[in-house]
């Protein structure tokens, strides 16, 4: 059976993982040495789509882990707006595949010219936003030809994950990261977890995770969108019980994303809350089987994306779609 390219760049992650891993130790311990210097009192997040959702992750990560406050930029604030912020004692992290959207360049100009210490999370090495930050961490992950970010994504996350478990001499996390290649190949051997049936003649659905499945939650809705064509929209479980839960009332199929972490009880129990009010809601993730059940809880969101993206991999080519090209999107988007 051929493979989209999609589904070959997936099935990639353990080997970009592993290799980004060892690849990057010596500039980690760079940056880290520069980041306790400066002792930054925020960390500014500048991306857009997937690569903004992985900031969404890199802010429950930080301030977890090292309570350091987390935003994200608003990229229109200087793009359109032309204001300028101002940033001193700031580290920004600057999330890009390509390296080469203007807003996000345009973003990073200002976060530098107001006093920011810049750092570039980029897959594209010779890219122009590399030229332009205060430091580069690879993301390794080779050439990314599928429009879907997936190996870059969960490329992205292990990166601050490495940054993190060093910056916070977390050594624990850090153990745990140099097992994840092998956790993700036996999540690629594994069953499918979500189903063409399940989401058969679906137009809307809601993504339901809490704090790093929340994160990874609007980046499951956005595949949703571009790979399946389905409306999807990512809500804390939490959150979607102060309104939105009246959505149940039409019928509508949810998808739960549980992580096995201290999110874990809130979360089910808000779903269960859900289910009582008559919705039909389906579980991802790894929280009961055996062979992730050691893995570190920071860690669980990736196997669970491991998963999804060769799952709507294989619902798009059962439903006779493309998922290297998903209508009117390009791999770099260009906007102001």
């Amino acid at each position: 059976m051929k493979l989209s390219i999609m589904a070959k760049e997936a099935r990639e992650v353990p080997a970009v993982v592993a290799q980004q891993l060892e690849k990057n130790e010596g500039a980690m311990q760079e940056l880290v040495a520069s980041l306790k210097q400066l002792n930054p009192r925020l960390i500014y997040i500048i991306g857009r789509g997937s690569s903004d959702h992985a900031g969404v992750f890199g802010k429950y990560l930080f301030e977890t882990e090292m309570g350091i406050p987390v935003c994200s930029a608003a990229l229109s604030i200087a793009g359109i707006f032309g204001k300028q912020l101002n940033l001193n004692g700031a580290v920004a992290f600057v999330i890009s595949q390509s390296g080469r959207s203007p807003d996000i360049l345009k973003q990073t100009e200002s976060a530098k010219k107001g006093g920011a210490f810049t750092v570039a999370f980029v897959n594209d090495e010779t890219s122009p936003l590399a030229e332009l930050a205060d430091a580069v961490i690879p993301l390794s992950a080779y050439e990314e030809k599928a429009v879907a970010a997936t190996k870059s994504f969960i490329a992205t996350l292990s990166a601050l994950l490495h940054l993190c478990a060093r910056w916070s001499d977390n050594n624990a996390l850090f153990d745990a990261l140099n097992a994840l290649p092998e956790s993700l190949q036996k999540v690629i051997e594994s069953p499918n977890q979500l189903s063409a049936s399940y989401l058969k003649d679906t137009r809307n659905t809601v993504v339901l995770g809490r704090g790093f499945g929340y994160a990874v939650g609007r980046e499951v809705a956005l595949k949703l969108k571009e790979v399946l064509g389905i409306h999807a929209e990512a809500f804390s479980s939490a959150e979607f019980i102060h309104g939105p839960v009246t959505l149940v009332e039409k019928k509508l199929k949810l998808i739960a994303l549980n992580i096995e972490d201290e999110s874990a009880s809130f979360h089910t129990d808000m779903v269960n809350n859900v289910r009582a009010r008559g919705a039909e809601c389906l579980d991802l993730g790894f929280n009961a089987d055996a062979f992730v059940s050691n893995v570190h809880p920071r860690l669980s969101a990736l196997l669970l994306m491991q998963r999804f993206y060769l799952d709507i991999e294989h619902i798009a080519i059962e439903w006779g779609l493309n998922p290297d090209t998903p209508p009117g999107l390009n791999k770099v988007t260009k906007t102001q």
